[in-house]
């Protein structure tokens, strides 16, 4: 079953407002207010990834006139996948995950409870800073409860990631 798209445009009091000083805007004018539109919607189309056909949707749904409408799509049908493949390509942090060792610790007994069975998960992450170009060592311990919540949040954040390809 596909996702829904996001939305972008809400239909705010602010919005309904933007939209109805637009509509009233000679076309000919329009150009250089879509640049500055543009730079708005953007940021938030291109992280979620919105496609054309969603866009025009959202578009009509806040009631933009239809050539408005028209010329803002041109706009991102052809400037938007090349905006999609910059922000994805960009690093947000300097920080960089580089490598990942681990191991597997089971504590058999202890000396209050002698039938006490307790696996640890240790990752060892090696992480880069593109700033000072140094190498840090994190590590992080897991009871099974914690690697497996731990595993169910990279997995929401690999469908978000294969969602931008």
């Amino acid at each position: 079953m596909a996702a829904a798209a996001a939305l972008v445009l809400r239909e705010t009091p602010s919005m309904k407002k933007a939209v109805l000083l637009i509509n009233a805007m000679d076309i000919g004018r329009f150009p250089r207010l879509l640049t500055r539109i543009l730079q708005k919607l953007h940021l938030k189309a291109v992280y979620h990834n919105v496609k054309p056909a969603a866009l025009q949707q959202q578009l009509e749904n806040i009631h933009l006139s239809h050539d408005k409408a028209e010329a803002l799509l041109s706009a991102w049908s052809t400037m938007g996948q090349e905006a999609v493949e910059k922000f994805r390509l960009r690093s947000l942090a300097p920080h960089k995950l580089e490598t990942v060792e681990w191991q597997l610790n089971l504590q058999m007994a202890h000396s209050a409870q002698a039938k006490l069975k307790s696996p640890q998960a240790v990752l060892q992450l090696g992480v880069s800073n593109e700033d000072t170009k140094s190498m840090q060592k994190v590590l992080m311990e897991f009871n099974q409860k914690e690697l497996f919540d731990f595993y169910n949040k990279l997995e929401t954040i690999q469908a978000q990631l294969d969602s931008l390809t």
